[in-house]
């Protein structure tokens, strides 16, 4: 990721719940959340770490919320900048597993606590998105009443059936009425994405994802005609870049701002200054966590000491190690590779010959 991307925490939130059922497609959810994710990107690179962000939080069939999960998932389950008690301002439904409308019925009919909570957010004030037979349980709720939405042809008559106060827009792929923002199929997902950060961000960032997130083969083919006549240049060199490559470098050396500003080609004040607007944080702030990133490798696969282990992640003192270590993963070092280690404790190693 840019580091420009980075965003502050003290930026303005519009967080969305999306609740996973049994039932539900998972990969509507995680499809659409890599789409805030780039949202957020595009924010950063445009307006810096103050910029407006997205937040969002993967809720259970109860509503609460799903624990953290490591490895592919964790970029979907990590807690997002927004306050743990902040309410949300909007909510993604996806569709279900479901074989036919009956089945869409029962599946409806066991989740009529979650249509309650729709109904609420609705009479809050808040955005409800639905992806497909997900409109199910939106107008389960009994506040989409006139509005109008989008599903699948498949399945419009028997909706029609079960809401006859509800609208249809036959035909369209999205619809977006008032607090219903609605898709027939996954593949408009990039399409509620744009509309939903038009909403929550602005018409401006809204016109730049979708420039981004909407195929362009004239500016693609335009793209690589300017690049193969040379009228694109490589990326510069930034200061930051500098500065971070220099650490990564370095990393078990001790820290000195002044090399660090000398590697950058800036003054250490002018250094200073460029962590602080685009990453809302210190050079040696940016250093700890790259080292605990280190001392994670090491702790999961290698059966080096934990003082050892602070020698080659830069700290000559393995009690400031252990302090740094909690404050940036929430653990001990011991208790993280109790968790995490990728081999087997040294006692199981031994070979009895006898």
């Amino acid at each position: 990721m840019p580091r420009s991307s980075v965003l502050s925490a003290t930026a303005p939130v519009f967080r969305i719940d999306i609740p996973l059922l049994p039932e539900s497609a998972v990969g509507n959810a995680l499809q659409f959340i890599d789409l805030l994710r780039g949202a957020n990107l595009l924010a950063g690179l445009r307006g810096g770490a103050g910029s407006p962000r997205l937040a969002w939080r993967l809720l259970d069939a109860q509503g609460q919320p799903l624990p953290h999960q490591p490895g592919p998932l964790a970029a979907y389950t990590q807690p997002t900048a927004a306050p743990a008690d902040s309410p949300a301002q909007a909510w993604f439904i996806p569709s279900f597993h479901a074989a036919d409308i009956p089945a869409i019925r029962d599946v409806a009919s066991r989740h009529r606590a979650l249509s309650r909570q729709i109904g609420i957010a609705l009479d809050a004030g808040h955005k409800v998105l639905t992806v497909g037979n997900g409109a199910w349980l939106a107008a389960q709720s009994g506040r989409l009443q006139g509005r109008r939405g989008c599903l699948p042809w498949f399945y419009l008559a028997g909706f029609e059936r079960d809401f006859p106060e509800v609208g249809l827009d036959a035909g369209h792929d999205l619809s977006d009425d008032g607090p219903w923002l609605s898709c027939a199929l996954p593949h408009s997902l990039g399409e509620m994405a744009i509309a939903l950060v038009r909403h929550a961000l602005g018409d401006a960032l809204a016109q730049t994802c979708a420039s981004v997130l909407r195929p362009d083969h004239d500016r693609a083919r335009a793209a690589l005609q300017a690049n193969a006549q040379q009228h694109i240049p490589t990326t510069r060199d930034s200061t930051l870049a500098r500065a971070m490559a220099w650490m990564e470098n370095h990393l078990d050396e001790p820290y000195s701002l002044a090399r660090l500003a000398e590697a950058a080609a800036v003054s250490p004040r002018t250094l200073l200054r460029h962590f602080q607007q685009e990453l809302s944080q210190s050079p040696l702030d940016h250093l700890h966590s790259l080292r605990c990133a280190r001392a994670k490798v090491l702790l999961e696969v290698t059966l080096e000491s934990v003082p050892s282990i602070a020698v080659a992640c830069g700290y000559a003192d393995p009690a400031a190690f252990r302090r740094i270590f909690v404050r940036y993963t929430g653990m001990a070092p011991g208790e993280y590779r109790k968790r995490h280690a990728l081999r087997a404790p040294r006692r199981r190693w031994r070979v009895d010959l006898t």
